[in-house]
C-alpha cells in the first residue's frame, strides 16, 4: 500500500492534553487558582439577587387629616408617577399630617435611573402640592415591606432620652446612613430636643391676645438670615447678631405684645418647655425605655456586606459614646444568611465525600478513585470563577446547584475511566488505552454534557420573579456540567494514561472472568454484594421482558398518578425560613390614648419576655409610622440561636394564644418571610387589596368579606388596614358670619393648626443638627373639646373674634387612614395561612368568596408572595 493509500488517523481533543501532561495540569491549576479568587470574592447571601426596584416618597403637612393628605398630597404625586415607563404598581398611604407612596417597578427597570424619573416627576408636581409644606417630598431607594437588615438599640440609665436620642441621630444614623448599600435608619422611639410653647387660651384672651400674635412673634424673634460682610481697607468683617435663641429659657421672655404699655412675654401666656419633637411615641429594649433603630438596604443590595460594613463602624460607635449609653444588638438578619450557607455548603462537601467513597467501593482501586476524586473538585471549583465574572453568590440556591451537580460532573469522568479500563483489559497499554478510549468516547462525552445543560435551558427563559430567581440556579448547575466535560476530556484520560498500572487491572479482570478471586477479607465480602446484586438484576429484568405489557401498564399507571398528585399538591412560593426575628404589630380602640396604649404595650411585653425562646425584645407605641397611628404598636423579638430554641413559626404559634388574653388589644406576629415581594407592608405576611372608585361601596363591604375570612378554617391573623371611626370634631364654620366680622377661614385653619397641630414656627440650627420650635396649647386643652371655643383670632378691623362666634363645632368619626392603590381607592386585608395549609389553598377559598360577597364594582388582588 502506497503513503497516499494509507489511512489518516484521526486525533481527538483529548490526545493533545494526554500528550502533554505538564499543560494539563497548569490548564486545571489555572481553572482551579482562578476558581479560588472568585470563591473568595463571591458574596454571600441567602437567595439570588431578585429584589424589585422599589421607592418611596414620602411628605408631609403637619394637622392636616388623611383625607386632606390623600386629596392634596397623594393624588397630584400618583398623577405623576404613572407617567414613568416600567412601573408595576403605586400604592400609598395616607395618615394624620403624613403620606407615604410606595413605587414598585419591573426586574428590567434600573433602580437609579428610576430615582432620577421619580424626582423629576415630584419636580412637575410641586406647583400642585399644599405650600405649606415644611419641606418637599422626599424619595429613598427601600422597600417599606422588606425585613431591616440589622436592628441597634441605644439606651442609658443615666442619661435623658433626648441626649440618647442625640446620639442616636447625629453620631450613628448619621453615619450608618453613609455606608454603600444601606437606604435608610429608621428611628423607633426618637426623643429629637425640641422647644415647645404651650399657650393658655385663657391667659391669651385675658390679655386680648390671639394665637397668630404668638407665631408671629416667635418667628420674628428668631431669624437666620444672612447680614452680610463689612469690606475694608485691610480686611473683610462678617456682620452677626445675637438673633439666634437655643433652649426654651432663651425663648420664654419674648416679648409677643404689648397691652397698656407694658409688655407681654412668652411665659406669661404659655409653658414654655424643653421637650421632643414628637412626644406621642415611646420605644423600649428588654424593658427599658430606649431608642430603636431599624437598618434597611437599598434594594439589590447584598445583606451580608452591608451588614459587614455596619459592623465594621460598632467598635468606633462605642469609643466615642459616654460610658453610660449601652448600644446592643437586637438581631442581626446576617447571622441566618451565613448559617443556612453554611449548612448548604456543608451539604455540598458531604455529597462529594459520599460520591468518592461509592466510586471507591465499586473501583476497588485506590489509583482509579484519584482520578475521577480529581475531577469533582477541579470542576466545582472552577465553576466559581464563572459565578464571579456572572455577579453570582454565594447562596442556597446557587449552592444546591453546585450539590446536584455532584453526580452529574462525577459522570463524566466514570465514563472516560470505565472505556479506557476496557481498552486495557483488551490488551492495549496504558497510553494507548487513554488515547484510544478517550478518541472512542469523546464524542459521547461532548453528547452528555450538552444534554445534560439543554434540560435547564427553559429555566432561562421563565419570566418574572420566579424566571430571576432560578436563573442563577440554572446557569450554575450548567456551568459546573460544561466545566466537568472539559475536565472528562482533558485532566481524566491523562490521569489515567499515567496513574493506571495495566497489569493490575489485567489481573482483577482474568480473576473476574475465571470466577476465582485471590483477594480476602473485605474485597472478598463486597465481591459477593455485588455478585449477588447483579444476579438479582438479572432476574428482575428476565422478569420484566416476560411480562412486557403489565409493566408498560403499570408505568402508565404511575404516570397518570403522578398528574394527578401533582395537580392536588398544595402549591406556595417560598418555604417558611427562619432568620431568629419576629416581626409583631399591635392595635388597640381608635382613638386610645397613649398612656392606654403604653400600658397595653407593657403588659404584652412582660408575657414575652418570659418567653424562653426570646433573647431579646424591643417594642414600640405611638403615632408616626407608615401604616400606623396613635392606636397600633411594633413589636420586634429576637430570638435565641437555632440550637438553643425552637423555630420561629412554633415560637409565633405558642405566643400567639398567650397575647390574645390581652383585653382591648389585638396582637398579630409573623416570622418574616426570606423574600419580600410587592411594596405593601401589612400585619401579616400575606394580602388581598380591594378596590373600588366609590369609596362608600368600598368601606361597606371590606367588613363584609373580612368577617367571612375569619371564618375560614386555613386562614388566621385577619385583619385589614380599614380604620374610619376614629373620632373627630367637625368645625363648621359659618362663611357669611365670619366674613361679617372680617375673619376669613385661612385664619381660621391657621389658629387650629397653630394650636393643636404641634405647628413648627421656628428653627433652632446647632453644628450638629436642627431642632423645631413648636407651638401648640396646653395639654389639659388638648384634651377639651370646648377650648376650641376659646380661640381669639384677629379680625380685619383689628379685633379679636372667638372661634365660637364663627364656628360650630360636633363630634363624629372619620378615618386614619385612607389608602390608594394604582391612584384609586384601596384597602387590604391582610392574613397568614394556618400551619400545615398552603397558599394555594388558602387563595383558591379567598377568591371564590370574594366572588360570592362583594359587587361587581369592587376588584380584588392578591399583593406580595400572594400574587406570585
Amino acid at each position: 500500500m502506497s503513503e497516499k493509500e494509507k489511512p489518516k488517523t484521526r486525533h481527538s481533543i483529548s490526545e493533545l492534553f494526554i500528550r502533554r501532561p505538564i499543560t494539563t495540569i497548569l490548564v486545571m491549576v489555572g481553572i482551579v487558582l482562578f476558581g479560588l479568587i472568585g470563591y473568595r470574592s463571591l458574596p454571600v447571601s441567602d437567595l439570588p439577587t431578585v429584589d424589585y426596584p422599589t421607592i418611596s416618597v414620602n411628605a408631609s403637612l403637619p394637622g392636616a387629616n388623611p383625607e386632606t393628605m390623600a386629596a392634596s398630597m397623594a393624588t397630584p404625586l400618583e398623577r405623576q408617577f404613572s407617567g414613568i415607563a416600567g412601573i408595576d404598581s403605586i400604592n400609598s398611604t395616607n395618615s394624620q399630617g403624613s403620606t407615604s407612596v410606595t413605587l414598585q417597578f419591573n426586574l428590567s427597570r434600573n433602580i437609579d435611573a428610576a430615582a432620577q424619573d421619580v424626582q423629576t416627576a415630584i419636580s412637575a408636581a410641586l406647583p400642585q402640592l399644599p405650600p405649606g409644606m415644611p419641606t418637599p417630598p422626599g424619595l429613598r431607594k427601600v422597600n417599606p415591606a422588606d425585613s431591616p437588615i440589622l436592628f441597634l438599640s441605644l439606651n442609658s440609665d443615666v442619661l435623658p432620652l433626648p441626649q440618647v436620642d442625640e446620639y442616636a441621630e447625629t453620631l450613628i444614623a448619621q453615619r450608618i446612613s453613609m455606608v454603600e448599600g444601606v437606604s435608610q435608619v429608621q428611628v423607633y422611639g426618637a426623643m429629637k430636643y425640641a422647644v415647645r410653647a404651650q399657650l393658655d387660651p385663657n391667659a391669651l384672651a385675658d390679655r386680648g391676645i390671639g394665637v397668630d400674635d404668638v407665631d408671629a412673634a416667635v418667628r420674628n424673634a428668631n431669624p437666620n438670615t444672612p447680614l452680610g460682610t463689612l469690606y475694608g481697607q485691610y480686611s473683610n468683617l462678617t456682620l452677626q447678631t445675637n438673633a439666634e435663641l437655643r433652649t426654651a429659657p432663651d425663648f420664654a421672655p419674648l416679648i409677643v405684645a404689648y397691652r397698656n404699655g407694658a409688655p407681654i412675654r412668652l411665659d406669661q401666656v404659655a409653658n414654655v418647655i424643653d421637650s421632643v419633637e414628637n412626644n406621642r411615641v415611646a420605644s423600649w429594649f428588654n424593658g427599658r425605655r430606649s431608642v430603636t433603630m431599624a437598618i434597611q438596604r437599598q434594594p439589590g443590595t447584598n445583606t451580608v456586606a452591608v451588614v459587614d460594613s455596619i459592623r465594621a463602624l460598632m467598635p468606633q460607635f462605642r469609643k466615642q459614646l459616654p460610658a453610660s449609653v449601652n448600644l446592643d444588638v437586637l438581631n442581626d438578619r446576617s447571622i441566618s444568611i451565613r448559617n443556612s450557607v453554611n449548612d448548604v455548603q456543608f451539604a455540598l462537601l458531604l455529597a462529594m465525600a459520599l460520591v468518592v467513597m461509592v466510586i471507591f467501593l465499586f473501583l476497588r482501586n485506590v489509583r482509579a478513585t484519584v482520578i475521577p476524586t480529581l475531577a469533582l473538585p477541579t470542576s466545582i471549583v472552577g465553576t466559581f470563577a464563572a459565578m464571579y465574572v456572572l455577579h453570582f453568590s454565594l447562596d442556597n440556591l446557587s449552592l444546591m446547584a453546585l450539590t446536584l451537580s455532584v453526580g452529574f460532573v462525577v459522570d463524566d469522568a466514570v465514563v472516560m475511566l470505565e472505556n479506557i479500563v476496557r481498552r486495557i483489559e483488551l490488551g492495549e497499554n496504558v497510553m494507548e488505552a487513554a488515547l484510544h478510549g478517550s478518541r472512542e468516547i469523546g464524542f459521547t462525552i461532548v453528547t452528555m454534557t450538552v444534554s445534560l445543560v439543554a434540560v435547564f435551558i427553559p429555566v432561562l427563559f421563565m419570566g418574572g420573579i420566579l424566571g430571576r430567581l432560578f436563573r442563577e440556579f440554572a446557569i450554575t448547575i450548567s456551568v459546573a456540567i460544561l466545566v466537568s466535560g472539559v475536565v472528562s476530556l482533558t485532566l481524566t484520560p491523562m490521569l489515567a494514561s499515567r496513574l493506571l498500572k495495566a497489569s493490575a487491572i489485567r489481573a482483577s479482570a482474568l480473576h473476574e472472568e475465571s470466577g476465582k478471586s485471590t483477594h480476602r477479607g473485605w474485597w472478598a465480602f463486597t465481591e459477593g454484594i455485588y455478585n449477588r446484586v447483579i444476579r438479582a438484576y438479572e432476574w428482575s429484568l428476565q422478569e420484566v421482558l416476560a411480562h412486557s405489557f403489565v409493566v408498560i401498564m403499570i408505568s402508565l399507571v404511575l404516570v397518570g398518578v403522578t398528574v394527578y398528585l401533582f395537580t392536588i399538591v398544595p402549591k406556595g412560593f417560598i418555604p417558611s425560613g427562619d432568620s431568629g426575628l419576629i416581626l409583631g404589630s399591635t392595635e388597640a380602640a381608635q382613638g386610645i390614648s397613649l398612656d392606654d396604649m403604653i400600658r397595653h404595650q407593657t403588659a404584652i411585653a412582660e408575657i414575652i419576655q418570659k418567653d424562653p425562646n426570646v433573647q431579646s425584645f424591643a417594642s414600640t407605641v405611638g403615632a408616626g409610622g407608615r401604616n400606623s397611628g396613635g392606636n397600633s404598636g411594633t413589636i420586634f423579638i429576637g430570638l435565641k440561636p437555632l440550637n438553643q430554641r425552637k423555630s420561629a413559626d412554633e415560637v409565633v404559634e405558642e405566643l400567639r394564644p398567650r397575647l390574645s388574653h390581652e383585653p382591648g388589644l389585638r396582637v398579630f406576629l409573623q416570622n418574616p418571610p426570606s423574600l419580600s415581594i410587592g411594596g405593601m407592608s401589612s400585619r401579616s405576611v400575606y394580602q388581598v387589596t380591594l378596590q373600588a372608585s366609590n369609596t362608600s361601596d368600598l368601606y361597606a363591604n371590606v367588613g363584609v368579606l373580612e368577617k367571612k375570612m375569619r371564618e375560614l378554617p386555613t386562614i388566621q391573623d385577619v385583619s385589614s388596614n380599614l380604620q374610619i371611626n376614629t373620632p373627630q370634631i367637625n368645625v363648621d364654620v359659618d362663611r357669611e358670619r365670619a366674613a361679617a366680622v372680617g375673619v376669613t377661614l385661612t385664619q381660621v385653619e391657621t389658629a387650629l393648626g397653630d394650636a393643636f397641630g404641634s405647628r413648627q414656627i421656628s428653627t433652632i440650627y446647632t453644628p450638629t443638627n436642627e431642632y423645631q420650635v413648636i407651638l401648640e396649647v396646653k395639654p389639659e386643652f388638648q384634651q377639651d373639646p370646648t377650648a376650641l371655643g376659646r380661640l381669639y383670632i384677629h379680625s380685619s378691623s383689628g379685633k379679636l373674634v372667638p372661634l365660637s362666634a364663627v364656628a360650630k363645632f360636633s363630634r363624629s368619626v372619620g378615618p386614619q387612614l385612607v389608602n390608594h392603590l394604582g391612584e384609586l381607592p384601596s384597602t387590604t386585608i391582610s392574613f397568614n395561612t394556618r400551619p400545615g395549609i398552603s397558599l394555594s389553598q388558602a387563595t383558591q377559598q379567598i377568591t371564590a368568596l370574594a366572588k360570592q360577597a362583594l359587587p361587581a364594582t369592587i376588584t380584588t388582588t392578591f399583593q406580595g408572595s400572594a400574587q406570585v
